[in-house]
């Protein structure tokens, strides 16, 4: 009998390589300015949606099915393609670049350092309109503090949808696992709003979502705490996760701002509306500086990850 390491060996070492390929990439030439493929995906999205959606919110079963359709027609299509193109003699390359196209470490580095740097320039007007760049609540007023909250969440929760749930899935599954991670997650920032307009349509969305997310967001949340204030942050993630709405960010945010002894959460304005959030987190207001600290904290955490897959993967070899 065959060691039980032995169906390990052909897979987990090229995709070891080919996830650091795929990040030295990302670092190296950024997200691609024109042309990006989930650009052209959100269009496509955009157009079925318009095409399978009756009402808002319409039926509570039809529209759910239409959802799922949807959701379907647009993933399905990728993954398939993209587990094709693993098993070609190149498919180490393929695999190398999906990677690169499925991790936003360095789009979301730019788009964060730019709100810190406005902040420290004093421009808040720019900075206002930058962090509208990565997030969907209203920010044209914004205060310093309000500003610097909302980059410090959103860069915590994509550090989870960017980065460590795609590096997850590539390790899984190959290209095809991070295709379909990044996919759906888009679908889910697209369709999965609890808005008039989606309630319905955006169901399936969401609670796919919500599942391929259920241990990467839980792997994040331990990545921070390990990376900063350990003790403070597994006490945040503790007592505040589940009081916020979505099980996968709960864990994120509070253990991050409780990694970064900031506090996080509270209300804000959504579609016009204003939302009641909890607050996460202990420690100081938000400000520039915890920007850049939480920056740091999804970098550190991404090379802790591949280190460790570098070493499972060694190891494996070995046994």
């Amino acid at each position: 009998m065959p060691p039980l390491s032995a169906p390990l060996l052909p897979s987990l070492l090229p995709l070891v390589a080919a996830a650091l390929a795929g990040s030295f990439l990302d670092r190296l030439l950024g997200e691609p300015r024109r042309f990006h493929p989930l650009a052209g995906f959100g269009r496509c999205a955009d157009w079925l949606e318009a095409s399978l959606r009756r009402h808002a919110p319409g039926h509570p079963v039809f529209n759910r099915l239409r959802g799922l359709g949807g959701w379907l027609l647009l993933v399905l299509p990728g993954v398939i393609l993209a587990a094709w193109l693993s098993r070609q003699a190149w498919g180490w390359l393929a695999d190398a670049t999906l990677f690169y196209f499925a991790l936003g470490a360095r789009s979301l580095e730019q788009h964060g350092a730019r709100v810190a740097a406005d902040l420290a320039a004093g421009d808040l007007a720019a900075a206002r309109t930058h962090v509208g760049w990565i997030v969907s609540r209203d920010t044209s007023t914004l205060d310093e503090e309000g500003v610097s909250r909302a980059a410090v969440e959103s860069i915590l929760e994509n550090g989870n949808d960017a980065v460590f749930g795609a590096l997850f899935w590539f390790l899984l599954a190959g290209g095809a696992g991070a295709v379909l991670f990044r996919l759906a997650n888009t679908l889910d920032a697209m369709w999965g709003y609890r808005d008039e307009r989606r309630l319905y349509f955006g169901w399936a969305a969401a609670r796919i979502d919500d599942l391929l997310n259920l241990v990467p967001a839980r792997l994040t949340a331990l990545s921070y705490a390990l990376l900063g204030n350990t003790r403070s942050a597994l006490s945040c993630w503790r007592r505040q996760a589940a009081a916020w709405s979505s099980p996968n960010a709960g864990p994120v945010l509070a253990a991050g701002a409780g990694a970064l002894a900031v506090r996080l959460g509270g209300a804000a304005m959504y579609h016009g509306q204003m939302e009641p959030r909890p607050i996460v987190g202990a420690g100081d207001t938000a400000n520039s500086g915890h920007i850049r600290a939480a920056l740091a904290l999804v970098e550190r955490g991404l090379w802790l990850w591949l280190a460790c897959a570098g070493l499972l993967a060694v190891a494996v070899s070995h046994a």
